[in-house]
């Protein structure tokens, strides 16, 4: 007899059923037997939702509308209390007591699960040996993936210099509840991240079933990540590359329009706008799909662009030239949202309505390995892959020529503002990254009825503290100071 119900794993989300310190199992919960019942629990579609939206209200890629704007979702006064705490660079904590917070709490209720299929998935009966290890090997990489986005967004970014010091998060390996919990150090979380990642490798399958299953194309992807993360420039580059051997498709923006008067399905082919632009479920781009949670946010239609973003889309663009990502994704002075035409003179929202993928994706697999050539001596080889991504974004493009190093990688930067200007927490990541590559120390400006904003992008306010609630369960926790 199975002892555990799938159903049961949506209870994950509702994190009240334990007064421990992460509050991650629900009740009723058991430990499955046979293999079967791993893949079901491993093929939950609660898993996919792996990325919240809101620290974008950190960044400077947005800008909130008036108190009372025209389109009243990109409102000042629409927003709710975690997005008004971020916009405004408030101090302390954005969230209030009790209140949930679905970066943290998803993230450690995915990763409760990913330790039980890791943890018991080999002792499991029936199946063969290969395929438990492939169950097993997939819920590696699903734990890392839970494990680089929380250090990245709780922790101080990762510093060879200090990463053995610098707060991390909790490093939790087991589904059992009653082991001490502790915040160890970034080095600890990259190192296990790695770890698992290399684990996984040999025993991924090479055939992807659907854009959610970690195969090995994925664990390259993973790596290159992690070693830009770092600063290992040479170990992206190779994984990268490694990567790209299996998928650099790229879709071709060019074929690509809006239509009016809709919303889900405005970008279309240009040949027939039936045929609405791929999501992240049959997007060729996906090396592995994940989506942003649901909760605190959907990245359509809330904020406004900033002038600085839709300036870096002009930027580099030659003459007759149109980046096609601009053109797409936003809306200037107008929009239709369903039937009705709102308008907001001289601004300029982001309305894709497309669920992008947050996971592994070819065009960030070509920016990783421009950016890793580029800081490795190699500025031919950067530019080859900077003018493949942009040919396939920028209609009647021409190929960038510079031989200077330094051109070229502050493009490579831009592209990867242009290209993922509200992917998950990319943006905040690259500006605490950036900080410590380069000594980038910049000032971040939010602009709201007549008064700025500002916070420079090395404050400790771009690290996000640990939420109330396990504050509540463990006041000695220590924090970073924001």
């Amino acid at each position: 007899m199975r002892k555990i119900y799938i159903g049961l794993l949506f209870g994950l989300l509702t994190l009240n059923s334990c007064s421990k310190y992460l509050d991650i199992k629900p009740k009723g919960f058991t430990i499955p037997e046979n293999l079967n019942d791993y893949k079901l629990l491993l093929n939950d579609q609660s898993l996919v939702r792996a990325s919240a939206v809101y620290p974008n209200y950190l960044v400077d890629n947005l800008q909130s509308g008036d108190p009372q704007d025209v389109q009243s979702a990109a409102s000042y006064d629409y927003y709710d209390y975690v997005k008004k705490q971020l916009y405004s660079f408030a101090h302390g904590a954005i969230f209030e007591d009790g209140q949930y917070d679905p970066y943290w709490e998803s993230a450690y209720s995915h990763i409760f699960t990913y330790n039980v299929v890791i943890n018991n998935v080999l002792a499991a009966t029936e199946g063969s040996e290969a395929e438990k290890k492939r169950v097993w090997a997939e819920a590696k990489v699903g734990r890392a993936f839970e494990y680089l986005s929380l250090v990245n967004i709780y922790a101080a970014h990762y510093n060879p210099a200090s990463a053995t010091k610098d707060l991390g998060v909790p490093l939790v390996l087991k589904e059992d509840i009653n082991q001490k919990y502790e915040r160890v150090s970034v080095q600890a979380i990259y190192d296990q991240v790695i770890s698992d990642l290399n684990d996984a490798l040999p025993n991924l399958s090479t055939v992807q079933s659907n854009r959610f299953q970690a195969v090995r194309s994925v664990g390259f992807s993973f790596l290159s990540r992690v070693y830009l993360y770092q600063g290992k420039y040479k170990e992206a580059l190779e994984n990268a590359k490694q990567a790209l051997a299996v998928n650099k498709t790229l879709i071709d923006y060019s074929l690509y329009t809006n239509k009016d008067k809709t919303t889900w399905g405005r970008v279309c082919l240009k040949t027939d706008n039936s045929v609405q632009f791929p999501d992240s479920r049959t997007n060729m781009e996906a090396v592995w799909s994940r989506l942003g949670t649901s909760s605190l946010g959907s990245p359509n239609a809330e904020f406004y662009a900033s002038k600085e973003l839709i300036d870096t889309y002009a930027k580099d663009l030659p003459a007759g030239a149109k980046d096609k990502r601009y053109e797409l994704f936003f809306c200037r002075d107008q929009a239709s949202l369903g039937a009705t035409i709102i308008k907001f003179p001289g601004r300029v929202l982001f309305a894709p309505y497309v669920e992008f993928s947050t996971g592994f994706n070819t065009p960030e697999l070509f920016l990783i390995a421009a950016e890793a050539a580029v800081r490795t001596g190699n500025a031919t080889e950067a530019l080859s892959f900077l003018n493949t991504l942009r040919n396939s974004r920028i209609e009647n493009n021409k190929a960038l020529t510079s031989t200077d190093p330094k051109v070229i990688l502050q493009t490579v930067l831009d592209e990867r503002r242009r290209e993922m200007p509200f992917m998950a927490s990319d943006r905040l990541i690259d500006l605490k990254r950036l900080a410590i590559a380069d000594n980038f120390k910049k000032s971040i400006q939010h602009p709201l009825a007549g008064k700025i904003f500002e916070m420079e992008s090395t404050d400790a306010r771009m690290i996000l503290p640990v939420p109330p609630k396990v504050l509540s369960l463990n006041p000695g926790i220590p924090q970073y100071e924001r």
